[in-house]
């Protein structure tokens, strides 16, 4: 029988013809399963492995390789990464998420991956064996509750064993601090503020007797924990010292000392040491204005002050500021220790060295923006997030804003993301990412001409585009001002609805308002024109003027000297509706009727959210609501509606409107009776003031008066001759009263 090599002859053949691999004959089936059986076993992958980090447990994905063992946290995206040949032991013990595995490393360093199933032991046993050369022993937990055993100190992991069996184990690098008593040693940890429940500190009783070598046993437990332990210990001098750099996360300017382990913020009146081990990335920004630097440290565990944690250190740096550094080391223990990283002696950039030194002692990479480029040429793009003004970095693999708050999101942790029109102005949109933890972002205030490239790059990156359909066609400035009339607006859909319901039910009401025609104050004729009225009648003098103003008025350069001004007529005064308390209550639109039966679930899901928040929540979740259910919602409305339309009318038929709509008529009537009544007091009362008793008033006075057209010369002409009238009258009635009274007499 001929023998053929499956990984040579196989790929080939499918290759050339993909098809062949279903259409091929029975014998080539044995290829077939050993091609894929062979690539299978290079590596094994299991997701939704967790492990310990500081109290609290982290999920992520696991791959053995037969060069190494990979571990990446979906929670941080940090990669742990072990070397094949560095494995010297591994332990498949049960424990409380069903079965997890320990790696040993010949270096002292300890893995624990925790979450596999009963029957992955089989397939990982075989696995060590074949690749990595090392047994996969099973080893049984002591489950009997005694508390008196021996302490292990196995690399970083302190163990607890009764009769050889494990109780507990401790890793050294949770803890925070070590104290001594008489007989006691008390071991304290550092707090997660992920874990709902945190071990604070074990006490250890230590027997008081003597080693062979005379010392003291609570001290050597005790520096057995301190040498593996996450204690920092400033002993020794710094490697540099940069001084008085700017910090905007934590505000204010600090002094800079980086030691071989950690790094250590000196300020005004906070100090902050950080060790490289809670370093999660590097990166090097540019500023918008190209003047500017920003150097992030993005740091897991955060560091605390008080309530406040800051996951992110934001350096600010000028690109214009240079600085020369020497290292507090002799240039053999920097050649030893970086590797040519770094140098002895270094000049250039401020944001460089600080740059170089950290990504040598961290030894993490420094991300730098990709290939994204804005609408004004800059790699970042302007926005708001949380009502503070910030910048948008699109990365190669995320995105980060800076820098108040700073979020860093992979796209690995990102579900989709939506763009959203501007909530005061077309000229500007939202830009929402939402994770897979439920997680919502929301940055605003994003100029219109940065769509089309932050779209372009979206949809490069293959990111899941919520709305991808509605903006493809808005991708131009034209499309994008229009996108207003193609999106459902929720509020604007209810007014709508309840001014077609307002004209339905007060459809009454409008023929009994046709009575108030009669009364507009603003078109009364007055019996009297007033001085400035544009139908006043003028003087003969005025009447002179005309036709010379009408031949000056043909040149269209001069203007008339005088303007007049003509009486503005008064507007109708609004009638105020009076509410019919009896009436029935209008009906609620389907969006209304849907809000009101999901109110309580938006509470619910979103603790802690305000009125507005709900309203423009519910708006969100009307708009995603697929038209089935939508409607089922306007089917209730209707039926809502139609049974307003039938109470209505029963309403109507009791005489109820015809009640509400006789108080109306007698208040209109009585307001206009009231109107009359003022204007008429008003007159006769100002004709009192002017000239007393109107029996002493002549007719030339009378018509003086009540003339606003006749000029000044007229008006004294007409004066005096009516006071020599009076002078008369008086002279002719003086003796026909004395003859009276003679007479009577």
């Amino acid at each position: 029988m001929e023998t053929r090599d499956p990984s040579t002859l196989l790929p080939g053949r499918c290759a050339q013809n993909p098809e062949n691999i279903f259409t091929t004959g029975k014998h080539d089936y044995t290829f077939i399963k050993a091609f894929f059986t062979q690539k299978m076993g290079d590596t094994l992958e299991f997701n939704d492995i967790h492990t310990e980090v500081k109290g609290s447990w982290n999920d992520g994905r696991l791959r053995f390789s037969k060069q190494s063992v990979v571990y990446k946290s979906h929670k941080t995206g940090k990669v742990d990464s072990i070397p094949a040949p560095e494995l010297s032991a591994a332990q498949w013990r049960r424990v409380c998420l069903g079965h997890g595995i320990k790696l040993a490393t010949s270096s002292g360093h300890v893995y624990r991956y925790d979450g596999f199933k009963d029957t992955d032991f089989e397939k990982l046993s075989s696995f060590f064996k074949v690749n990595y050369k090392v047994e996969l022993a099973e080893k049984d937990m002591c489950v009997k509750g005694w508390n008196w055993g021996t302490a292990k100190f196995t690399g970083s992991l302190l163990s607890f064993d009764v009769s050889d069996s494990p109780v507990f184990e401790i890793p050294l690098t949770s803890v925070s601090q070590c104290a001594t008593g008489k007989n006691e040693v008390t071991v304290e940890f550092h707090q997660n503020d992920d874990a709902e429940v945190s071990l604070m500190e074990v006490r250890f009783y230590v027997p008081p007797n003597t080693g062979d070598d005379g010392s003291d046993p609570v001290e050597a437990f005790a520096q057995n924990v301190l040498s593996k332990a996450d204690v920092i210990q400033a002993t020794g001098d710094a490697v540099c010292i940069f001084k008085e750099l700017q910090c905007l996360t934590p505000r204010g300017r600090y002094d800079i000392r980086i030691y071989p382990s950690f790094l250590h913020l000196h300020g005004k009146t906070f100090d902050y040491k950080i060790p490289y081990t809670t370093v999660l990335r590097l990166f090097l920004l540019p500023h918008k204005d190209q003047r500017q630097m920003f150097f992030v440290i993005s740091l897991d565990p955060p560091i605390k002050q008080g309530q406040t944690r800051y996951h992110f250190l934001i350096l600010l740096f000028s690109k214009d500021e240079d600085l020369s550094l020497a290292l507090n080391m002799s240039e053999d223990e920097v050649e030893k220790r970086f590797e040519g990283k770094l140098s002895k002696n270094m000049s250039g950039p401020l944001y460089e060295i600080v740059s170089r030194v950290m990504k040598a002692l961290v030894n993490r990479k420094i991300t730098v923006p990709g290939n994204f480029q804005g609408h004004s040429g800059s790699q970042c793009i302007t926005c708001a997030y949380k009502a503070s003004s910030g910048l948008l970095y699109p990365l190669e693999r995320g995105f980060i804003y800076v820098h108040k708050p700073p979020v860093h999101l992979r796209f690995e942790e990102i579900s989709c993301v939506n763009f959203a029109r501007g909530t005061t102005t077309t000229r500007s949109f939202d830009f929402e990412i939402e994770t897979k933890q439920n997680n919502q972002y929301t940055f605003s205030n994003i100029e219109r001409e940065e769509y089309g490239k932050l779209f372009d790059f979206v949809n490069a990156k293959k990111l899941n585009i919520k709305n991808r359909g509605f903006k493809e066609g808005m991708k131009g400035a034209e499309g994008y001002s229009d996108s207003d009339e193609d999106q459902h607006d929720a509020y604007l859909e209810r007014m709508k609805e309840e001014g077609k319901i307002r004209e339905e039910g007060d459809g009454s009401d409008d023929s009994e308002g046709d009575s108030d025609e009669s009364f507009n104050p603003g078109e009364e004729d007055d019996d009297v024109p007033e001085e400035y009225d544009s139908n006043a009648s003028v003087s003969d003098s005025e009447e002179d003027g005309d036709s010379e103003d009408e031949a000056k008025k043909k040149k269209p350069e001069k203007k008339p000297k005088k303007v007049v001004k003509e009486k503005k007529e008064r507007k109708p005064r609004k009638e105020k509706k009076v509410k019919d308390a009896g009436a029935p209550k209008r009906p609620m639109s389907a969006y209304m009727l849907w809000l009101n039966g999901n109110r309580e679930r938006i509470k619910s899901e979103n603790p802690g959210i305000s009125v507005t928040e709900i309203s423009k929540k519910a708006g969100e979740m009307w708009k995603q609501l697929g038209k089935d259910r939508k409607e089922e919602w306007d089917k209730k409305a209707e039926e809502a509606k139609k049974q307003y339309e039938k109470a209505m009318k029963e309403y109507r038929e009791s005489g109820g409107g015809a009640a509400a709509a006789s108080n109306t008529k007698e208040k209109k009537k009585k307001g206009g009776k009231v109107e009359a009544k003022r204007k008429s007091g008003g007159g006769d009362k100002e004709r009192k003031k002017e000239g007393g008793n109107e029996s002493f008033k002549s007719k030339e006075f009378i018509s003086s008066e009540e003339s606003s057209s006749e000029s000044d010369r007229d008006r004294g002409s007409k004066r005096k001759a009516s006071d020599d009238d009076d002078d008369e009258e008086e002279a002719a009635s003086t003796p026909a009263s004395s003859e009276e009274e003679s007479g009577s007499d």
